[in-house]
């Protein structure tokens, strides 16, 4: 089984072209979806839930994805979080790094380097 990956990306379009994209360059496995930084946070926060990448949008339906990785920041170390945001700025990027994040990818100009990326976190990619 391919990562096990949490998407939070309120877009329909885009989130189900990227789950299509990394499902089939990367093998992961979507656990789950969220729209709203409370849906993701509440899912994310529950111990029953077993998951290895997350993915996070900044810009929500609700909230925003800075209050998502602040809920990611205590996870366990085999857990990744990326972001992947229209807005990558070198802004946005410090302050992702500040909250513990693994990734910053923009959306426009940066897919090839997040395939890359879940390629190196996957088993096989890693073991390769």
């Amino acid at each position: 089984m391919g990562l096990k990956t949490y998407i939070v990306e309120d877009n329909a379009t885009i989130r189900d072209n990227l789950i299509a994209t990394l499902e089939e360059l990367v093998g992961i496995h979507v656990v789950g979806t969220a729209e709203t930084e409370n849906e993701a946070k509440d899912w994310l926060r529950r111990p029953d839930q077993a998951w290895d990448l997350a993915i996070v949008d900044l810009f929500l339906k609700q909230g925003s994805g800075l209050g998502v990785l602040e809920a990611c920041r205590n996870r366990g170390s085999h857990q990744k979080v990326i972001v992947l945001s229209n807005y990558a700025t070198a802004d946005i990027r410090k302050r992702c790094a500040q909250l513990g994040v693994d990734a910053v990818f923009d959306k426009s100009n940066e897919i090839d380097a997040l395939v890359d990326y879940c390629l190196a976190q996957s088993p096989a990619g890693a073991g390769a």
